[in-house]
């Protein structure tokens, strides 16, 4: 049985998946794991990789979800960006670079607003 915090992680993956198609993007893969890291979304962006770390709250939370992506959780997004890269044969040079979706879900409305923080981890 999923949690309530799980069900609206999910939800925020499907409203990114879908933004990111909207603005162009090619998703590559949704939820890459290795036991160093996680990658919520992988998407091809003219000629960049893109890495995608979703972050999801409902509407009204007194909280900002990219304050969730601390130091520690950058660190295993590069890594787990670096992994993705070498798996997938991705040419030296390809750019690349770790974005963070936020979605804010407000179910009363049955609506998400979605702000999109490109290039906001740093090696």
């Amino acid at each position: 049985m999923l949690t309530q915090k799980r069900k609206i992680g999910n939800l925020g993956e499907d409203v990114a998946e879908k933004y990111l198609k909207s603005k162009g993007y090619r998703i590559l893969e949704r939820n890459y794991r290795q036991k160093w890291g996680e990658i919520d979304i992988v998407a091809k962006f003219k000629n960049d990789v893109i890495f995608v770390e979703v972050k999801s709250r409902k509407s009204g939370a007194d909280f900002m979800p990219a304050q969730n992506v601390t130091f520690h959780k950058q660190q295993r997004l590069i890594r787990a960006a670096h992994s993705w890269l070498k798996e997938n044969k991705i040419v030296d040079g390809t750019p690349w670079q770790i974005d963070v979706v936020v979605v804010e879900i407000d179910y009363f409305l049955n609506k998400a607003k979605v702000e999109h923080l490109r290039n906001c981890v740093w090696m």
